[in-house]
Order: C-alpha cells, then sequence, then structure tokens
C-alpha cells in the first residue's frame, strides 16, 4: 500500500515516508490509496487489544517494514499502562458504554496513537543512523503523550509548544515537571492556534534541522497516529457485541482524529450506525454537520481544553474521502482560500451527511450537570470531555438506535478543579498523575514569535 495527499501533489508514498513527513508537500494530509478491509469471522477469534493491532497494523505498513518486523515492535509499543487490556469497557445500562481510553502514562486516549508513531520514529532513524526533532503544539494532552512516548528514545529530542491560558494545572505540569534532556517544554503567549500556526510553518521552513535530521509530526495529522487509534475502535466492536449489530459512538473531538480514526474502521469492514461529533462551544465541526458551516470562529475557553479548537485539521481527510469521494481537485477548491474563506458544500454533497454523522454541542453548564447525572445515576465519574460525549448521547437520544459507546479521553484527575466544582469526589488519583505534585516545573516562556523559538531551538539541537 502506499500513500497520496488530499489535495492530488503529492503521490506514491511509502508508509515510511508518509510516518517522517507528517504533512504533504503540497499542504494536504496524506491517505492510504485505498481501504484495506478486515475479515470479520478472522477478528471474531481474536482476543486481546494486541491481538487486534497485530492484525489492523500490517495492513498499512507492508510497503517499508515486513510484517515480522510490525509484529515485534507491536510487542513493546504500548508501554506502562495501568490495564492489562489497555482499554476498559464500562457498561452503564443496557443501551450505554463506555470505553475507557485513559489507562496509559498520560492518563489521555492519546498514549494509543503517539506510543505507536514514536517506536516507528525510533525505528526508522536507527535504520536511517538519523536524528530527529518533534515539534508540537497542546491543547492539553498531546504534548504530555508525546513527550512521554518519545522521551525514551535518544534519537529523538521534543520540543511542545503549549499556550500559556488554558489547560489544567494536571495537564500542564504532566509536560512542565518531565526530567529528561531530550525534553523541552516552551509556554508561549497566545492560544493554541498560534502555537498551531508556528508549528506549520516550521515544517514549512525547516531552517533550524541539522542535514541529517527528520522534523516529524506528531498531532493527528500524521497518519500513523490514526491507525493506532482505529484500533481500539476494532477493539470495542470485538468485546461488547462480537460484531454481531452495529454501533454509534459519541466521540468527544476538537481536531477530528479521534472521529476520523472511528470512519476508517467504518470503511475498513467495521460495522456502525452512527457517529456522533461531540464538541464544546468551540464548535465550528457542530456548524458544519448542522448547518453546512464550516467557518473559523474565535476559540473560546472551557473546562474541556483539549477541544479549545477554531479549525478541525483532520476534517480534511473527511473532505476529501467522504464529501468528495478521493476527488483531490474537488478537495484543493475547497481548502485553497480556507480558513479566511469558510467552507459550504454543495447542498447535495452535503446532505450525505445523514447517513453517517450527527453532531452537537455542549456548553459548560451542560458539562458540569452531565458529570453530576453520570455520578448520580451510575456512581461512575467522568472528566469533562466524556461528559460532552455523554450529554450529546442524551441529547440526541431519540437519533440514536441500539447500542452507543461513549469514548472517555481522558482520566477526571486530569481536571480536579472541574470534578470539585461539580461537587463531586474523585476518589483514588492514578499514580501517573500524583507524581507530578512532587516534582519542580521547569520550562521556558516565550512570545508566539516562531524566530525566538527557532533560534532556541537551533541552540539546543547540539
Amino acid at each position: 500500500m502506499l500513500f497520496h495527499s488530499t489535495r492530488g501533489n503529492d503521490s506514491g508514498r511509502t508508509f515510511e515516508e508518509v510516518l517522517m513527513q507528517g504533512l504533504a508537500n503540497d499542504g494536504g494530509l496524506f491517505m492510504p490509496d485505498y481501504w484495506p478491509q478486515i475479515n470479520i469471522e478472522h477478528i471474531k477469534s481474536l482476543n486481546t487489544f494486541i491481538d487486534i493491532a497485530k492484525y489492523i497494523v500490517p495492513l498499512f505498513t507492508k510497503s517499508s517494514f515486513s510484517d515480522d518486523e510490525v509484529l515485534e515492535l507491536l510487542d513493546s509499543t504500548w508501554h506502562d499502562f495501568s490495564k492489562k487490556n489497555y482499554a476498559e469497557i464500562h457498561q452503564l445500562d443496557k443501551s450505554k458504554y463506555v470505553l475507557e481510553l485513559f489507562h496509559g502514562p498520560t492518563a489521555a486516549f492519546k498514549d494509543f496513537g503517539l506510543q505507536l508513531a514514536a517506536a516507528f520514529f525510533n525505528k526508522s532513524l536507527i535504520k536511517q543512523n538519523k536524528t530527529a526533532i518533534v515539534l508540537g503544539a497542546t491543547s492539553g494532552d498531546t504534548g504530555s503523550a508525546a513527550i512521554d512516548a518519545c522521551r525514551r528514545f535518544e534519537s529523538i529530542k521534543s520540543f511542545i509548544l503549549l499556550p500559556d491560558g488554558n489547560m489544567s494545572e494536571v495537564q500542564r505540569r504532566q509536560m512542565t515537571t518531565v526530567e529528561s534532556s531530550n525534553v523541552f517544554t516552551l509556554r508561549v503567549s497566545g492560544t493554541f492556534d498560534d502555537c498551531q500556526a508556528i508549528v506549520k510553518e516550521a515544517f514549512s521552513e525547516r531552517t533550524f534541522l541539522k542535514d541529517d535530521q527528520f522534523l516529524l509530526a506528531v498531532n493527528s495529522i500524521n497518519w500513523v497516529r490514526i491507525i493506532g487509534q482505529i484500533c481500539y475502535y476494532f477493539y470495542a466492536c470485538l468485546k461488547i457485541n462480537k460484531f454481531d449489530e452495529p454501533l454509534n459512538f459519541s466521540v468527544p473531538t476538537g481536531n477530528f482524529g479521534n472521529v476520523f480514526a472511528c470512519y476508517s474502521a467504518h470503511k475498513m469492514g467495521m460495522p456502525l450506525n452512527k457517529i456522533l461529533v461531540a464538541v464544546n462551544n468551540n464548535n465550528i465541526l457542530h456548524r458544519f454537520f448542522s448547518d453546512n458551516d464550516y467557518s473559523r470562529s474565535k476559540v473560546s475557553e472551557t473546562i474541556s481544553p483539549s477541544m479549545d479548537i477554531s479549525i478541525a485539521s483532520n476534517f480534511e481527510r473527511l473532505i476529501y474521502d467522504f464529501y468528495s469521494e478521493r476527488n483531490s481537485e474537488i478537495c484543493n477548491s475547497f481548502y485553497k482560500n480556507f480558513p479566511e474563506s469558510p467552507i459550504k458544500l454543495d447542498n447535495q454533497m452535503w446532505e450525505k451527511s445523514k447517513e453517517l454523522f450527527l453532531s452537537y454541542s455542549v456548553d459548560d453548564f451542560s458539562t458540569i450537570e452531565a458529570m453530576k447525572n453520570i455520578s448520580e445515576s451510575y456512581d461512575y465519574l467522568i472528566d469533562p470531555h466524556t461528559a460532552v460525549a455523554s450529554q450529546a448521547v442524551d441529547s440526541m437520544q431519540s437519533s440514536l438506535e441500539g447500542t452507543t459507546v461513549i469514548l472517555s479521553t481522558a482520566h477526571p484527575a486530569k481536571f480536579p478543579k472541574v470534578v470539585s466544582d461539580a461537587g463531586l469526589n474523585l476518589g483514588e488519583i492514578p499514580e501517573c498523575l500524583s507524581i507530578i505534585f512532587e516534582k519542580e516545573e521547569r520550562s521556558k516562556d516565550f512570545p508566539a514569535s516562531k524566530e525566538l523559538i527557532f533560534d532556541y531551538i537551533v541552540h539546543n539541537n547540539s
């Protein structure tokens, strides 16, 4: 299998090229040339998450690595999870389940995709005798997961930009208390979008790199992260009903990567009723699915900060594959002047949304109420991002048939103030989160200036 860009001017790429390049040369996002199809009867015979991964991941990697190489890598890819099955499934009632994706070392779902990407990064760097810089922007959980996934590899130095503002103290400390010589945390005076813009310019210019060095993308534009997330959708279906009936998935999202992973699993053969796209007040995705309005607006700070994003980067993949039916010219025309000009689809094209997607926007008050309701009804504590997905399910229940899986993307202990404000008790705190309060914070403050940040990277890139 090879890969190509959503915008049509970068194609014939191997898995390793897509892994190491991240963003396509024409500004688009990489996609597989075709959707590999899973054998439902075979996957029913599997048992663990690793079994699933060993079946799914090699479907995408054959252009660069032998199956034996990949299977060996997967034996040690996911590490420091507190649950032996990595993802736990909690039943709320006869029609609602929670897929717990927060049992990794940073207590967020991003451990799944980033640990897979980091393992492949290291394998490729060793093979090529090169080093790499990871440069990423985070609105909450991506940075800590990237740092944790990459810091064990001497070939990689991580520079993570976090906006100096709306994220929980726990999220911040997960990045600023890391004691590793190959990790650098930069607190930027600005929004996530300001940080993301600097990262995008870095990938365009690459002026701070050595001749033998890669610049690696760790946000969800990197296709390998999507592969890691595809695996847990298949795992959920296997464990809940062995694929006997299609499920609904309610996905709290900002950058759309987790939603697109669910869509990808469906394209590969996973039975699916509906994907419920659950967002907070930063509602560009809800405006699109409900009113065909994909226009950028100012980011507002919420109590679910990992979703405080004005543009959903991975949405381009859906525009390309689902709406444009893989016509790169159509996709390119939509993104040519975006975000300065909004994207509005032809009505017949937009109407396709109803085949697969629902959406809902949840404000902070309703998020708190959802946390309270789940606690009172089921004696079960959820974080604010999971609460957004839960509230979306309750609000859209009449449009959902059958069983619905709510994705729980972070441990509630990452948001102790929100839990306290809701009048709830945290209970036991995972060790990976409790120990960060015993450590000294270390970070470097910067304005939103690419020149100053690039100079800092050069100075520390010895």
